[in-house]
């Protein structure tokens, strides 16, 4: 595709800056729209330095905005849709995470035919097909399951209607004539460098000795690396662009996950963090049926309160599902179809992550010695 252009949403989220990084260094490629509601000025000025090998045009606007993605998608060859809100605990209203997930992904899909853009490659999550119960046992989950979330929590449900509606619209007629073509990829939990969840935890464990939360040790999940993840998502982009294998693609989704060790959530944590002296809490947890419970009662709670008070739980049953379940999945199909081979190993992907877990706990000390001065 000679002299082609992309356009990537939520380009300044932890896998949006990914996606850049990879998507510069395509042939021929000669712009790329970054498109965020906001960029900080750190990331400008990373960006600007990759202005050197393509053109990047950044826009700043709101996804909702119609006439604004109209823009943003004039004249563009293809479209990496990453910009999402991700809330698994539900503190965002739940109007702002249908709205931006799912109405965010019609009007970008109407804008694409309006400004006759043949590729849209959507970035979902392995959430739209579950965990629903914590007694279920998912263990290297293929495609062809058919695998669907039942839960109502705005995320997931709000993320399974957009994948809907990103597949239903392959074959779409464009206004020039052409076609749209659209694929989905569902990640597992995504870590690395910048991770927002990760941080968090660290953060936490920072202010509580290094003690790490221990609430997911029975869970058995495959996550995978964000270089990976982004990497994929460059596959994708090149397989639609390939008259030969774009027919197999179209329409179609993909999971996404590496060679990172199956293991909890609690235990990846660890992992990535040991090196620094954390360790996990070793304080006896409730069994988890009494917490699926005991969020069930806080969710009638937070109900009964709403007319008068937005009571936020500090855990739920979707939460305490998530966090204790077997569900890992096989990425051979996106192997097959895409040809998707990790970039990058467990070890490196580890390396590079706890490298930057130590930053962050730099960046703590230097914080202490500041006060203390």
């Amino acid at each position: 595709m000679a002299g082609w252009s992309c356009l990537v949403t939520g380009a300044g989220g932890f896998l949006g800056q990914r996606i850049i990084h990879l998507l510069v260094e395509e042939k021929e490629l000669q712009e790329i729209r970054v498109l965020d509601r906001v960029f900080r000025p750190k990331l400008r000025e990373e960006f600007s330095k990759l202005q050197s090998k393509v053109k990047l045009t950044l826009l700043e606007g709101d996804i909702l905005d119609e006439q604004f993605m109209k823009r943003a998608c004039q004249g563009t060859s293809a479209v990496i849709h990453a910009a999402s809100v991700i809330d698994i605990l539900n503190v965002i209203p739940r109007e702002i995470t249908m709205n931006v997930n799912l109405k965010g992904t019609q009007i970008l899909l109407e804008a694409c035919t309006q400004a006759s853009v043949p590729i849209f490659i959507y970035t979902s999550t392995i959430e739209v097909a579950g965990p629903n119960s914590y007694r279920e046992i998912v263990q290297n989950a293929r495609e062809e399951e058919h695998l669907e979330t039942t839960w109502s929590a705005a995320y997931p449900y709000s993320k399974k209607l957009a994948e809907r509606a990103v597949l239903a619209a392959n074959g779409w007629a464009l206004k020039d004539g052409g076609t749209l073509y659209t694929c989905a990829l569902r990640p597992t939990y995504i870590y690395g460098e910048g991770s927002p969840f990760l941080y968090g935890f660290i953060d936490r464990a920072l202010k509580n000795n290094g003690i790490l939360p221990h609430n997911s040790k029975l869970s058995i999940v495959n996550p995978v690396y964000v270089g990976n993840v982004a990497w994929a998502h460059i596959l994708a982009l090149r397989a639609l662009q390939d008259p030969e294998k774009a027919p197999k693609i179209q329409g179609q989704f993909y999971y996404i996950s590496d060679d990172t060790p199956h293991q909890s959530y609690d235990h990846l944590n660890y992992n990535l963090s040991k090196e620094w002296g954390f360790c996990l809490d070793s304080r006896m947890s409730l069994p988890i049926w009494l917490r699926y419970w005991l969020g069930f009662l806080l969710e009638i709670v937070s109900f009964l309160l709403s007319p008068f008070y937005r009571y936020q739980p500090p855990f739920n049953r979707h939460l305490v599902t998530l966090l204790n379940s077997v569900f890992t999945f096989s990425y051979k199909k996106a192997q097959r179809d895409l040809g998707y081979e990790p970039l990058f190993s467990w070890e490196k992907a580890k390396q590079k992550t706890t490298a930057w877990v130590g930053s962050l706990v730099e960046q703590h000390k230097q914080g202490l010695k500041t006060k203390t001065h």
